[in-house]
């Protein structure tokens, strides 16, 4: 497997809850490094471009709305197949349906805030990354 980064948010639900901490030992425990990280709050455009492709959905202005309701925690994270490592530790979207021992099914809320985002491919990560991080940001890479 190669190594990789990836794209990760502790969404304003879970850094309200305070597991920002408890979430990052989950990853670094599994192997993920932390490539880079801040914390914010998003700007709305920042947020309405991030989740563009939903724009058409129901869906889109309550997710946006909730997205920039309070600080996240955007993290780049690398490791040997960082993307689909990230993506079993977050667990599945639903945080009923999701295996115990994941970040979903233990700080999610709801399907809507289900605690964190993990880009789903290469592809999305490179852009999910490039509109967050600089790359003279990103180390551990």
């Amino acid at each position: 497997m190669a190594k990789e980064m990836t794209f990760s948010i502790i969404k304003p639900n879970a850094v309200k809850k305070n597991a920002i901490g408890d979430i990052i030992n989950m990853f670094e425990s599994q192997g993920l490094k932390i490539a880079a990280a801040k914390l914010t709050v998003l700007p709305r455009k920042k947020a309405e471009e991030f989740y563009a492709e939903h724009s058409a959905r129901p869906f889109f202005g309550e997710l946006v709305d909730f997205m920039t309701s309070g600080p996240v925690m955007l993290m780049a994270l690398s490791g040997e197949g960082a993307i689909m490592k990230n993506r079993a530790i977050m667990g599945a979207t639903d945080p009923a349906k999701a295996e115990a021992g994941t970040i979903r099914k233990k700080h999610g809320a709801s399907v809507g805030e289900n605690a964190v985002h993990g880009s789903d491919s290469p592809e999305s990560a490179a852009r999910e990354l490039a509109l967050f991080f600089e790359k003279s940001e990103l180390v551990n890479a």
